[in-house]
């Protein structure tokens, strides 16, 4: 009787969403870095037809929201049911509602994006270079301690909430790290972030 080997499903295709913010290169390297080939596009039935769809960028958010919705991308990144990570501006379009343009987002995580407000002379905004993670669960992190440093750049931030999965701290906590469903998403950037965001897009990439 041979013994049956039970395989991983290869990752066929990853897309990575293309809309106007800047920062998606930067991702398109760390993943060749992994070994994967992306497709960077905002064709709908390739973003359908993707294993996995990455979300990231750099940008304002009215203006980011506008080119979504002129191009029908945000409602069809709301019906991806593969796995779907956001990252940095990402994260905050996938909310409810931003405070930066006075906003409404994708309303995937129901929550609402604020502005830092400095308490003091030394709380510069953006908050911007290596900070840690804390209260870190779920597949995202797996092989990783607590309190990792990872690369931060931004101005306003996701409170912490029920869909939560990681917590950093700059003038108050926030959520480093949020997750519902199959969306899955990170304020700070794993492709900056050294070999702990390596894992963490291998983490993603491997999520069955």
């Amino acid at each position: 009787m041979h013994e049956q080997t039970i395989k991983k499903k290869p990752i066929v295709a990853v897309a990575v969403v293309k809309y106007n913010a800047g920062n998606v290169y930067s991702v398109l390297h760390a993943l060749h870095r992994l070994g994967v080939n992306p497709v960077l596009t905002d064709d709908a039935a390739t973003l359908r037809g993707a294993d996995r769809v990455i979300f990231p960028g750099q940008g304002e958010a009215r203006n980011a929201m506008a080119y979504l919705r002129d191009h029908q991308l945000d409602s069809l990144i709301r019906s991806l049911q593969q796995p779907v990570l956001g990252v940095c501006i990402g994260q905050q379009l996938m909310c409810r509602h931003s405070e930066e343009g006075d906003v409404d987002c994708l309303g995937i995580f129901d929550a609402e994006v604020r502005r830092f407000m400095p308490q003091e002379h030394s709380q510069k905004v953006p908050h911007m270079g290596w900070n840690t993670l804390s209260e870190c669960r779920g597949p995202l992190f797996e092989g990783l301690g607590e309190e990792e440093f990872v690369y931060f750049v931004h101005s306003y931030y996701v409170p912490l909430c029920t869909d939560t999965i990681a917590t950093s701290d700059y003038i108050h906590p926030f959520s480093a790290a949020i997750h519902r469903d199959n969306f899955y998403a990170t304020q700070f950037h794993p492709e900056k972030s050294g070999s702990v965001g390596e894992r963490i897009i291998k983490n993603f990439l491997e999520r069955t």
